[in-house]
């Protein structure tokens, strides 16, 4: 496939395809970055009961590739899948603004998880389906959801500062709020977008054959590897919110007067980073091997949680380390979580790839976050000194398990661009 000669797609399918994006991650970035904080302080859970918290929410992950995607492979267009799908996530996220109960929220977010976690993948095959180069298109839609990410996290951080300053830990309730409504608005929104009708081609099951290219290099270690990544990845997003929030109170006045309160507006410098690296790949995706992009972003991983742990040892100021650790979270998720994506679409024949990418989804978005949620919950506990979280013992865990990862890469994966090679 000569992909050079691949015609532009039409503004209105990137402005539906980008809009999709936006509100995608918008929903997943209003509550994520905050649910730590919020459940520890405000609902007084354990770092383990947050853990299984954290955890429940990506069982939608796994069952997802044996009903959405055989759904959206075979039966039922992605669109109206996706449209149903946030409908029913909206009504849910709205009520753990109000739950109170361990056993409550729990029920709650597992059912939430189940109807938004198989999204995150089938929003990806959709846009691949549609898009005639996705070297070159698909970073241009996909960085729209990282806008996304952006706005809702600066938006909570004014919000809390504006309108819950007194109280900013309970004020973490609206962002369940505001998810609801975005996830209404993206129901109504998938209606519009691009008809993707299931293949018509053999009834074979999608899933289970998606399971055969994977037994195969390079998606064989692909899908190893992303269950210890995505434990690490976990690990960043159950900590880092309070973990900021902390050293923000005694840094200058323009963080706050910038990101707002707590650590979610903060946390939006590294969804700036991943603009600017997302609209990178494109550009190096045809000169610059897969393999050495992956190698990258892990190594990303390491050094943004070396940041982290040792942030007080090192000569630069605290705030410009922290700054520097956030900002890899850009080359982190660029150039492991998106380019793995790219591999797993470039890798699975056309009549599978909702599932392949279901099936992507199922490792990185359900099996590591429940083994990184549970795991994150237990070193929280662990590192937990009279009370007080030590930081350092808890970032330098993840910190070792991505250089592992690093060695894991050079030695299994292989030495080659793509698929189309």
């Amino acid at each position: 496939m000569n992909t050079s000669a691949a015609p532009l797609p039409s503004r209105n399918l990137m402005v539906r395809l980008s809009g999709m994006m936006f509100l995608q991650y918008a929903i997943w970035g209003a509550w994520l970055p905050f649910l730590w904080s919020f459940l520890s302080v405000h609902r007084g859970m354990s770092g383990t009961e947050i853990g299984d918290m954290f955890a429940i929410g990506a069982v939608g992950a796994i069952v997802g590739p044996f009903i959405a995607g055989q759904i959206a492979d075979r039966y039922f267009s992605t669109e109206k899948f996706l449209a149903a799908s946030h409908f029913v996530g909206a009504l849910l996220i709205w009520q753990l603004a109000t739950i109170e109960s361990y056993n409550g929220f729990l029920l709650f977010s597992g059912l939430y998880g189940l109807v938004y976690a198989p999204t995150l993948s089938l929003t990806n095959s959709l846009a691949f389906h549609h898009l005639p180069d996705r070297d070159r298109d698909f970073g241009r839609v996909r960085l729209w959801g990282t806008f996304g990410w952006i706005v809702v996290g600066l938006l909570m951080g004014h919000w809390l500062a504006q309108v819950h300053a007194a109280d900013p830990i309970a004020g973490k309730a609206d962002a369940f709020r505001l998810s609801g409504v975005l996830g209404l608005g993206m129901a109504v929104f998938c209606l519009f977008l691009p008809r993707t009708p299931p293949s018509k081609g053999e009834q074979r099951s999608a899933p289970f054959a998606a399971m055969g290219a994977v037994r195969r290099n390079p998606l064989a270690t692909l899908f190893l590897l992303a269950i210890p990544v995505s434990c690490i990845h976990q690990f960043y997003f159950v900590h880092t919110e309070a973990f900021l929030g902390e050293k923000q109170a005694s840094a200058p006045a323009f963080f706050q007067t910038i990101f707002g309160l707590g650590g979610g507006g903060l946390m939006t410098i590294g969804q700036m980073t991943e603009l600017l690296v997302i609209g990178a790949i494109p550009l190096v995706a045809k000169t610059v091997s897969r393999k050495h992009l992956l190698a990258l972003g892990l190594v990303a991983y390491a050094l943004r949680m070396a940041l982290f742990a040792y942030v007080d040892a090192l000569p630069l100021p605290t705030m410009a380390t922290l700054v520097i650790g956030i900002g890899l979270h850009g080359v982190c998720f660029g150039c492991f979580i998106f380019v793995a994506f790219m591999v797993v679409d470039e890798e699975s024949g056309a009549d599978i790839r909702a599932s392949a990418q279901s099936l992507f989804n199922l490792v990185i978005i359900g099996c590591g976050v429940i083994v990184g949620s549970k795991i994150a919950g237990w070193v929280s506990d662990w590192t937990m000194v009279d009370g007080v979280q030590d930081y350092q013992r808890l970032f330098s865990v993840p910190m070792w398990g991505a250089l592992a990862c690093v060695v894991a890469l050079v030695v299994f994966y292989p030495s080659r661009r793509s698929a189309e090679d």
